[in-house]
């Protein structure tokens, strides 16, 4: 899939003509601490991280929240509340002022430069508005490939919302998720079963007042090869399918008495509450992380919602970035998880919101510094190689 308008650029115009950042630095990390934390403009500095830093396919997770094409101007005060903003406002924390083609082309610069940082193993989460998503995820699929797009996740944004309208009120945005190949890191995700949950999926309640359900023992599909599509205790699978477990496996079911046989003698296997609750219930694809009501940055993000797709798409030591990192939560959560990570934003108010950040005072972060802060100083073009 391709979207075409007016003064899309070639890829190799994008990657060997973008300038490069030329960064000097502002405060060193303590010894053996590998984060960035850099000031400057992030097709620039990304193109420094490729050709100066060797970055090329080092990073292992991406995730960003980039501007919405809202045509806004968002503004920091000291009072710890973001709000949007008349365009002659003090305290600017950054102008989302690129609409259309001009929008679109932006993003895509970017896409291709955190393309180029990748891993092999790497996926991108990308957190944009319902208006402009389905145009980003076009974009997405000509960077990263249709085959590479995993998932469209709702993200659940507010409470209801009961002003009058002329169409149903929005609660939502969303993150599309992309790999940049088939081999990527996942660690499964899941999520708590609730009181409810717990009655509507496990029913029935046995003679020791256990909660359970149960599950057929045959998947569909006939098997002509191997012992799963011959005869168990005289019965055989029914038609067109084949036993879910070999049936030396099956007498150790029913040994256990973990097989529930009914009144005409059709076997299920039994699944206890107990034993799924530990496991958890496996994560969907809407999520319901809500934005805090008087954030410390405009748009900040729920840093549950970071937690969750950091845990989720790499591991400890991993190297994380955030190329829009503004409030610094995916920095602070990729922290708190022992990942590594690069955090990179143009704006002056984000980056002190990110180093107050870094440094709260609850005893999860040192007093030292815990990252190298950089800032663009000059911009020096590229030549070709």
């Amino acid at each position: 899939m391709e979207l075409f308008y007016d003064n899309k650029k070639p890829v190799d115009k994008i990657l060997l003509d973008t300038p490069c950042a030329e960064l000097k630095t502002i405060q060193k990390a303590k010894k053996n601490v590998h984060n960035l934390l850099i000031r400057g403009e992030n097709s620039e500095v990304m193109q420094a991280l490729l050709i100066r830093s060797n970055m090329k396919n080092r990073v292992d997770l991406v995730y960003i929240d980039p501007p919405f094409a809202t045509n806004n101007v968002f503004r920091h005060d000291e009072e710890r509340t973001a709000t949007m903003s008349p365009k002659n406002s003090d305290n600017v924390a950054y102008e989302d002022n690129l609409r259309g083609s001009e929008y679109l082309e932006y993003l895509r610069e970017r896409f291709l430069f955190i393309r180029e940082l990748m891993a092999e193993t790497a996926s991108i989460y990308v957190h944009i508005d319902y208006k402009v998503g389905h145009y980003v995820k076009i974009i997405m699929d000509e960077i990263f490939g249709e085959e590479n797009f995993r998932n469209d996740i709702t993200r659940i944004k507010c409470n209801p919302k009961n002003f009058a309208r002329k169409g149903y009120s929005n609660i939502k945005d969303m993150i599309l998720f992309y790999t940049k190949t088939e081999k990527f890191t996942w660690n499964e995700p899941t999520e708590d079963f609730t009181e409810e949950d717990i009655k509507r999926l496990f029913p029935k309640i046995d003679d020791k007042g256990r909660r359970y359900t149960t599950t057929p023992l045959h998947a569909p599909g006939e098997t002509t090869n191997g012992n799963t599509g011959k005869k168990w205790r005289d019965l055989n699978p029914p038609k067109g399918r084949h036993w879910r477990y070999d049936p030396v496996v099956l007498d150790d079911l029913d040994k256990q008495g973990i097989i529930e046989w009914s009144s005409t003698g059709n076997p299920r296997k039994i699944i206890y509450a107990n034993d799924a609750v530990a496991k958890g219930k496996r994560m969907q694809d809407i999520w319901e992380f809500k934005d805090y009501p008087y954030p410390d940055y405009p748009t900040q993000k729920n840093i549950k919602l970071l937690k969750t797709i950091i845990k989720t798409s790499s591991n400890p030591n991993d190297l994380v970035l955030d190329c829009f990192c503004g409030s610094g939560t995916t920095l602070v959560a990729a922290n708190q998880l022992g990942r590594s990570w690069i955090g990179i934003d143009k704006s002056e108010i984000a980056i002190k919101c990110c180093l107050e950040a870094l440094r709260e005072p609850s005893g999860l972060f040192s007093s030292e510094p815990m990252h190298t802060y950089l800032e663009q100083s000059s911009n020096q073009t590229v030549a070709a190689n």
